[in-house]
């Protein structure tokens, strides 16, 4: 980890002016999650993991909570799963229909 950096960027967050940080959250939000071919099927994941949204979605739909998840997957982060959130809201017939779709698989 480069500890250095770290505190850079942090310095520069908390320098940003008030009106600025909602677009700074948003920004930083929207590059968390991605879609990469071969991975997860091509599917949205969290950072550079194989933790795809349709996943964490359709576990928290069952019940499972966000400290449970955040246990069970290693490297994720309370703050990858507010940006699962954000991408479900963003995006949720995408990840409903790929929800729906592999609950259909598991009953055949």
């Amino acid at each position: 980890m480069n500890t250095q950096q770290v505190e850079f960027l942090a310095e520069a967050i908390a320098s940003l002016q008030t009106e600025d940080y909602p677009l700074f959250q948003s920004a930083l939000i929207s590059k968390m999650v991605k879609k990469t071919p071969g991975v997860a099927g091509g599917h949205a994941c969290v950072r550079n993991t194989r933790i795809a949204v349709w996943t964490l979605i359709s576990l928290s739909h069952q019940g499972m909570d966000d400290e449970s998840l955040v246990n069970d997957f290693e490297g994720l982060t309370h703050f990858d799963l507010l940006a699962a959130k954000m991408y479900y809201r963003a995006n949720q017939s995408e990840i409903d229909t790929i929800i729906t779709s592999h609950h259909i698989e598991d009953w055949q």
